[in-house]
């Protein structure tokens, strides 16, 4: 059974507001999926995707009717994340504020603990 994590992971109106968009435009259900696979510069990397359903092991972070699901397996390396989206000259991206990251690379998208 799915689970609700908030506060153990959590999404930005920012971020809610993008995916509710792209959710919009494509047809698809307003649900964000972070996961994190081995690999990156760092060791891992985070992964994002647009999910069909939620999985009966997901966890679950809602804001403004916008869903971020994670599995359990990644939950333990994103635990107290919160998923935020930029748009700014640097372009525009998903990005992950990760406290249990003891270090990352410079674009953002890999992380070792």
């Amino acid at each position: 059974m799915a689970t609700a994590l908030q506060p153990e992971i959590s999404l930005t109106q920012a971020a809610a507001a993008r995916v509710a968009a792209i959710a919009a435009k494509t047809g698809k259900p307003a649900i964000l999926r972070l996961s994190v696979e081995g690999g990156g510069c760092s060791g891992f990397q985070y992964k994002f995707g647009f999910a069909d359903s939620v999985a009966a092991e997901d966890s679950i972070a809602e804001t403004d009717g916008v869903k971020l699901v994670v599995d359990d397996i990644s939950l333990d390396l994103v635990r107290g994340c919160s998923v935020d989206f930029i748009d700014n000259l640097g372009g525009a991206h998903f990005t992950v504020q990760n406290p249990n990251a003891a270090s990352g690379c410079g674009c953002g998208t890999s992380f070792s603990v």
